[in-house]
């Protein structure tokens, strides 16, 4: 696992940065746990722009991750590791050994095709990155991810690439968990997380390098509102090169944007958040 530079033959390759996969054990994806994916281009049902920036990219299938974990105390071996496109984190390919039926989890950080990953209750069982466990029989201090918010709906938080969400508490029926943007909630003892920090870390570190990789992942180009003319963007406007002239930077339609907190005041899970993200 690590990131690969290339010979500065073209000005498309001279400054990109990109995963050299090789922690990747298995090419084609499992027929069985593949879907199809409709692309929406960025539009509603009124085939209106909701969504700017968006369309074209290779197409894909969506492969079926099982957030839920749900096969308690039944040991599943870990075929491969494969690339989701769908997802920043690298995806497992898992048997459980009980009836051999086969179905994807979150690969975390150094999990090798071989290893056998459980979820189970029971605390005897080695805390080792893969296993899945409620929040009430993980130690304090242990990274986790894939937390559910509500018990048996799914992982919700902490999916993303590198990341992972440190268990620091435990007080009556609810676990405090510091999240990677360092807020601290509360989540019910019996919500399940999976031990260990998710793969492909380096993810953050990547130069795409040209323009033709983003169309490839179905990015559109983005024009700066300073570009804009008046009529298209607050920001728009003046005479040569002009600054933004607003005091605050503002989106298309007027709204302050770039640190602007968007939260809702009274929010369902206000009473949950011990300590709130750094700034």
């Amino acid at each position: 696992m690590g990131l690969k530079r290339f010979k500065p033959t073209t000005n498309g390759v001279r400054h990109a940065l990109i995963n050299d996969f090789a922690e990747i054990t298995k090419a084609k994806p499992e027929k069985s746990l593949l879907l199809p994916l409709k692309k929406s281009g960025g539009r509603n049902s009124y085939g209106r722009i909701t969504s700017r920036h968006r369309g074209a990219g290779h197409k894909r299938m969506y492969r079926v991750i099982d957030f839920k974990r749900s096969r308690v105390d039944d040991p599943a071996e870990v075929l491969a590791i494969e690339y989701d496109p769908n997802r920043t984190v690298r995806i497992a390919l898992i048997q459980y050994k009980s009836d051999k039926t086969r179905a994807y989890i979150l690969a975390p950080l150094d999990l090798k095709a071989g290893e056998t990953v459980v979820s189970t209750d029971d605390t005897d069982v080695e805390m080792k990155a893969g296993n899945c466990m409620p929040l009430g029989k993980i130690p304090l201090g242990t990274g986790v991810h894939n937390i559910e918010i509500r018990p048996g709906k799914g992982g919700q938080m902490v999916r993303s690439a590198g990341t992972s969400a440190q268990l620091i508490a435990r007080e009556g029926a609810m676990a405090h968990v510091r999240l990677p943007s360092s807020e601290v909630r509360k989540v019910s003892v019996d919500c399940r997380a999976t031990i260990g920090q998710l793969s492909n870390v380096e993810n953050g570190s990547i130069a795409i390098g040209k323009a033709g990789r983003s169309r490839w992942l179905g990015r559109r180009p983005q024009s700066r509102g300073v570009v804009m003319n008046p009529v298209d963007h607050p920001h728009g406007g003046g005479e040569g090169k002009a600054p933004q002239g607003n005091p605050h930077p503002v989106t298309p339609w007027g709204k302050p944007t770039k640190g602007f907190r968007t939260r809702k005041r009274r929010k369902y899970s206000d009473p949950f958040i011990v300590a709130r993200r750094a700034k």
